[in-house]
């Protein structure tokens, strides 16, 4: 089941609710629901942890925490996700969403240098901020509806194949029921005439003039 799958690499739940940054939902982080695994929880936290991965701030966890707890979705999945923007990774993703930013208003694309701190948000975003945050509304937006429908359509066939298969395990058992169903009704009716033979026999010995 896909459940299976997620849960297999979502981080601990304990380590997650200790997490400092996440105290400041108190009592909020402890409902059940935002630690199921179904697809509505799934799909929703895929699209929360797409969408904020995207944003150009810190603390993107918490707020992916928060979108999660509004909506009911899983939240260790919505966190984790926010980590598809990494060191390794943020760089480009965030030119790209420049670019695109660019492309749509009309404007040339400038080099600059990016870093994910206050510091760079108070002295370079000044600059480059029409382009850059409507680039990252759109791609964010765009990963996180391709996000939910991926997911979504991944466990319906996921949860379809299952029952094929199910239903297929279920005819293959009752084939084999019917199938000794017969053996023993026909080794019941061998049964039947060997005994009618026998007692015949018994009964010609029995009454030789007959």
């Amino acid at each position: 089941m896909p459940r299976k799958i997620f849960k297999k690499y979502l981080p601990d739940p304990k380590k997650i609710k200790e997490n400092r940054y996440m105290k400041v939902f108190g009592n909020f982080i402890h409902d059940p629901g935002l630690w199921h695994v179904n697809r509505y929880s799934a799909s929703g936290a895929f699209a929360i942890g797409l969408f904020c991965s995207f944003l150009p701030i810190p603390f993107q966890m918490v707020l992916a925490a928060g979108l999660a707890i509004y909506f009911r979705v899983n939240l260790p999945m919505s966190v984790v996700l926010c980590w598809v923007t990494n060191p390794v990774t943020m760089v480009p993703m965030f030119y790209f969403a420049y670019k695109v930013g660019a492309w749509i208003l009309g404007v040339p694309p400038n080099d600059f240098s990016f870093e994910l701190s206050f510091e760079w948000l108070r002295s370079e975003l000044i600059y480059i901020w029409k382009p850059f945050l409507l680039g990252c509304l759109i791609c964010g937006s765009t990963l996180s509806l391709l996000g939910y429908y991926t997911i979504n359509l991944l466990w319906r066939y996921h949860v379809a194949r299952a029952w094929k298969a199910r239903q297929a395990r279920w005819k293959e058992k009752l084939l084999q029921t019917l199938h000794l169903d017969q053996l023993n009704k026909k080794a019941n009716e061998s049964e039947t005439k060997d005994l009618d033979k026998q007692n015949q026999h018994q009964n010609h010995k029995d009454h030789p003039d007959n």
